[in-house]
């Protein structure tokens, strides 16, 4: 039996739970968890784990080098790498609004990369 403990992120109560892999039931149990958000969260990161990617690309005419982008949807943990990749490869030029797509589809997953910051151009 599959059995793991984790800190829900799901709510600001940070639960400490425990999911296992149960036959018997509808295949994952959790427990620990205060809240319906906790038995979700465990589930999904015991299947197909996600995370929002946060990271910077560099800046072309602007008095700042680089410019923090996001991930408008939460991608699978497994392609966080190839994901890296592809946006260390490009470069932006300002100016850039704050929710700009700058990559969209990366990976083919279906989620855009977004720019977290409006930056005008240098004089």
């Amino acid at each position: 039996m599959e059995r793991r403990k984790m800190i829900c992120i799901s709510c600001p109560l940070g639960c400490n739970i425990e999911v296992f892999k149960d036959e018997s039931v509808s295949g994952f149990s959790v427990s620990g968890n205060k809240c319906k958000l906790g038995k979700e969260y465990g589930i999904k990161e015991m299947t197909n784990p996600t995370r929002l990617l946060t990271t910077t690309v560099k800046l072309k005419n602007s008095h700042l080098k680089r410019l923090p982008v996001r991930t408008d949807l939460p991608i699978p943990k497994a392609l966080i790498k190839t994901c890296m990749r592809e946006i260390n490869r490009i470069e932006v030029c300002a100016p850039v609004k704050a929710g700009m797509i700058l990559l969209k589809n990366i990976s083919d997953t279906g989620v855009n990369v977004i720019s977290s910051r409006s930056i005008g151009q240098s004089q």
